[in-house]
């Protein structure tokens, strides 16, 4: 039995940055990238919500993952990017740090999330792979971007 190949499908992730941690979405819910551009405020929108864009016709939420997952007050420049995610026909732009690759990884190199006690709030986290000496947290970004406290909407009963 060989072990270089595998029968387990492997997947692509978009791997971005925030801080100094990589992550990765899956690329299948990736519409396009975009540089950061000007965003029209929402009122009374939480601060993780930075307002609306125009994207051909389109008015797409913007949400900063950086506010989101409360990992400090976000710097833009110009490596700061709009990853526009398509979920379930719902369009919204995620605003990362920098987008650096499209990553392969194949499913044995993806290990569970580690259980923090309740801690830390793991559940848009679906794992961490290890692709070589870089560390990807992958996001279940669905869940998170169709979560209530972003759309405002419960997710519907399974």
């Amino acid at each position: 039995m060989s072990t270089t190949t595998s029968n387990a499908p492997s997947h692509e992730f978009l791997a971005f940055k925030l801080g100094h941690e990589e992550y990765g979405v899956d690329i299948l819910s990736v519409q396009e990238i975009r540089g950061y551009d000007t965003v029209t405020r929402v009122p009374e929108a939480p601060d993780y919500i930075k307002g609306v864009i125009n994207l051909r016709g389109v008015i797409v939420p913007v949400v900063d993952l950086r506010l989101k997952f409360r990992l400090g007050e976000a710097a833009y420049d110009e490596f700061t990017v709009m990853i526009v995610l398509n979920l379930k026909g719902k369009v919204i732009a995620a605003v990362v740090d920098g987008v650096s690759d499209v990553v392969q990884v194949e499913a044995e190199q993806i290990r569970p999330t580690p259980e923090f006690g309740g801690i830390i709030d793991t559940r848009f986290i679906s794992g961490i792979a290890t692709v070589g000496e870089r560390m990807l947290i992958l996001l279940d970004i669905e869940s998170l971007i169709l979560s209530a406290d972003i759309t405002g909407i419960a997710p519907a009963a399974a």
